[in-house]
């Protein structure tokens, strides 16, 4: 939340374009941007140690390819945004980021609280949330190349082609974890076919004391 505080009034402050902003016409914003962006960084180092704790508790259905090519490349990624191009254009994805870990960090919070579980049924909307993320990103790297205003066209074309592997992977997750869950006219379906006693259907038993009254009728 503090890094999406100070980012928009940094960038607020020092007019930035929001189309294209290159890196060194914003004087005091631009080093205010580069401070931010530094903390952002270390975040990412943070970040980045839920990978090793992972391995560390022998948790490896938590270490798909997703997380580790997330938070590995961010890592060495945000190192070189911060020795070349530190300000400028590439405060627009730290923003956005910045924001959607304001809301994955509040579900994560509410769900350790027992009562509010039956409340969190919006996790699915979380990760819509990181591939507009995503999507806007590559619009507006894309924005500085098209009308371009001095940012670096290679690392605006990198930037586009790293967003485009994160909207396949997350895609990709958000298939398979969602897409393929049971229907909830299946789910309710459920109940049905779990009558079950002694092996046996409910239905059975009906039909066969239909048949045994029957025989005391006769």
């Amino acid at each position: 939340l503090c890094f999406l505080f100070q980012l928009i009034l940094a960038t607020w402050e020092g007019g930035y374009n929001l189309q294209c902003q290159n890196l060194h016409s914003a004087g005091e914003a631009d080093i205010r941007v580069a401070k931010v962006l530094w903390w952002y960084y270390f975040s990412k180092v943070i970040e980045f140690m839920d990978t090793i704790f992972f391995v560390l508790r022998k948790k490896s259905s938590q270490i798909t390819f997703l997380h580790v090519y997330h938070h590995a490349t961010m890592f060495n990624i945000w190192w070189c945004v911060l020795n070349w191009i530190p300000c400028g254009q590439s405060f627009f994805g730290p923003t956005l980021n910045s924001f959607i870990h304001v809301l994955m960090y509040s579900y994560y919070g509410l769900s350790v609280i027992p009562s509010m579980r039956k409340y969190l049924w919006w996790k699915k909307y979380l990760t819509q949330a990181q591939l507009i993320q995503f999507l806007l990103t590559i619009v507006h790297t894309l924005s500085a190349a098209v009308k371009p205003c001095g940012f670096p066209f290679g690392c605006l074309m990198f930037q586009s082609s790293y967003m485009a592997t994160l909207v396949i992977l997350f895609i990709n997750f958000y298939i398979k974890t969602y897409r393929k869950a049971p229907s909830r006219t299946a789910v309710k379906e459920t109940p049905v076919t779990t009558e079950i006693k002694n092996g046996f259907h409910k239905d059975y038993f009906a039909a066969a004391n239909g048949l045994q009254n029957n025989k005391k009728a006769q």
